[in-house]
């Protein structure tokens, strides 16, 4: 027989009925025991979970705590608020212009898969999960017209181009209800008041630069529209992506997260969103948007939710008796581990604060929250780094700012297409340094002469992108020329100075109007 998993309680103390008419010591000890048993067990619960489910909050742990089936999730405005919104109201699902979705009617499922890099379907109606065959049902109102859009299958990630890794992302169903499907096998388990954005963790997203560029970012030019309030259905979910960047999750939703391939309850939605829109890298395009929003409001987005969050980070103190002007500009320098080394980082830092600088050194995969790079960086009035995924927090720095990226040989056009433009839509001031031979480890392995040293273009062509990512990439350090990097520093420094001349400037025009 199985042994019971209630406690044992002979192990509490003194001795219990056999229940077979033995004798007991203290006949009164079973209910005197189990008594204070159940009352310890009360005072614990009350005790602990508070600090548990607080715990979940801060960690990022999700248990996927949902409204009991058969209610309603919360109310949210549409201004982002708690309330003011009328659940009846129609919801546009496509933000972009000039689409076959732009315009929906109700009871349709549309499909847009006119870009090279993405496929964004809309479901207008009365939509429910479907979590055994991993589908999403419409049931319409009234029977659907002859032509209608009766099923669509995508994968929602943003690199169609891409096979190898499009064959890992989930395929999600999306079909019209039969008749016969409505009830009981479709009942509504939760039914939310907000559309769902079908989304996925999986892909690239491990990574910071793909995470921002391929996830988080197209997902808010998709949905900012909505001001939060769109319910997120997450493919490939798992608390680590929940935990990183919680931040911004709740910076696109205001509802919890549905992990779309372990939630087995039927949820449904007034509409649903399945895909994202791509603009192209970090980038977001005003004029294909019915509002006009631009990166720069992204950026507002994570200054909102790191800045003004219950747990924000201090940024630091930078002698705050001194005027803006009079303070040293700060140079933040993005230090890499295992590949893309600045091996001179030491006298590279020295060389900074001889210029004039006050320096951060901002190790990579430190285990750093979000929240606390986010304080780091914006605080710098530049930030310098060897190309790679960390030189994505460029979007935590603050507007005017400047962004200054190393590239290793081999690599300028990579670098360049990955943060120049991008940059430069945030505001910022982006110069990049391209290393020269001799500042390369690679001239110690194959020597001054050799082509992958003294012409990486023709060293790369036709050899693909897996010999660029092994020599290039991964097998390569810089040793920076002080004189001539010396050259960047001193030019950042003095565009720093400007910018907080002008701000100081700013600042006591704004003083003087408030007082007039």
């Amino acid at each position: 027989m199985a042994s019971s998993k209630l406690p044992d309680l002979k192990s509490l103390g003194g001795d219990v009925e056999d229940g077979g008419g033995g004798k007991s010591k203290a006949k009164w000890c079973p209910g005197f025991v189990q008594f204070f048993f159940v009352l310890s067990v009360v005072l614990c619960v009350m005790l602990y979970s508070p600090r548990f489910f607080a715990l979940t909050s801060t960690y990022g742990l999700d248990f996927f705590v949902q409204p009991p089936p058969g209610t309603s999730s919360r109310i949210v405005g549409q201004d982002g608020g708690g309330g003011g919104g009328d659940v009846g109201d129609v919801v546009v699902l496509d933000n972009q212009l000039r689409t076959p979705c732009s315009s929906l009617p109700g009871d349709t499922i549309c499909c847009d898969r006119s870009d090279f890099n993405t496929d964004v379907c809309f479901m207008a109606g009365d939509v429910r999960t479907d979590a055994a065959s991993m589908s999403l049902l419409l049931f319409p109102q009234q029977p659907p017209v002859a032509n209608a859009t009766v099923e669509e299958r995508i994968r929602p990630y943003t690199r169609k181009w891409e096979s190898l890794i499009m064959q890992k992302i989930e395929e999600v169903r999306l079909r019209m209800a039969r008749p016969e499907e409505e009830e009981p096998g479709h009942r509504c388990d939760v039914s939310h008041d907000a559309p769902l954005l079908v989304m996925t963790a999986g892909g690239y997203t491990g990574n910071l630069f793909h995470a921002f560029s391929d996830g988080f970012v197209p997902a808010w030019l998709t949905v900012q529209h909505l001001r939060r309030r769109v319910v997120l259905g997450v493919l490939s979910y798992n608390p680590w992506w929940a935990g990183t960047y919680s931040k911004i999750i709740s910076g696109l939703s205001d509802y919890h997260v549905i992990d779309l391939l372990h939630d087995k309850r039927t949820h449904c939605f007034p509409g649903a969103i399945v895909g994202t829109r791509f603009h192209g890298i970090l980038a977001v395009e005003p004029t294909r948007l019915r509002d006009n929003k631009t990166i720069v409001d992204f950026h507002n987005l994570l200054a909102d939710v790191y800045e003004n969050g219950e747990d924000s980070v201090p940024q630091p103190q930078q002698q705050p008796q001194q005027p803006a002007a009079a303070r040293r500009p700060r140079l933040g320098i993005v230090s890499r581990r295992g590949t893309r080394v600045i091996e001179n980082q030491v006298a590279m830092a020295q060389l900074a604060r001889s210029v004039g600088f006050d320096v951060d050194i901002h190790e990579t995969a430190n285990g750093m929250p979000l929240s606390a790079a986010y304080a780091q960086v914006s605080a710098c009035d530049v930030l310098v780094g060897v190309h790679g995924a960390d030189l994505t927090k460029f979007l935590f720095l603050r507007p005017g700012a400047a962004l200054v990226q190393i590239a290793p040989l081999g690599v300028p056009p990579i670098a360049h297409g990955c943060y120049a433009a991008s940059s430069a839509r945030m505001g910022l001031h982006y110069e990049q340094y391209d290393v020269r031979g001799h500042e390369s480890s690679l001239v110690r392995k194959y020597g001054r002469d050799d082509p992958v040293v003294s012409d990486p273009e023709s060293a790369k062509r036709g050899k693909g992108w897996d010999f660029v990512a092994h020599v290039y990439l991964g097998g390569q350090n810089v040793t920076l020329d002080l004189a001539r990097f010396g050259e960047t520093l001193s030019r950042m420094h003095a565009r720093a100075v400007r910018a907080r001349s002008s701000l100081q400037r700013a600042e006591a025009d704004a003083t003087m109007a408030r007082r007039t």
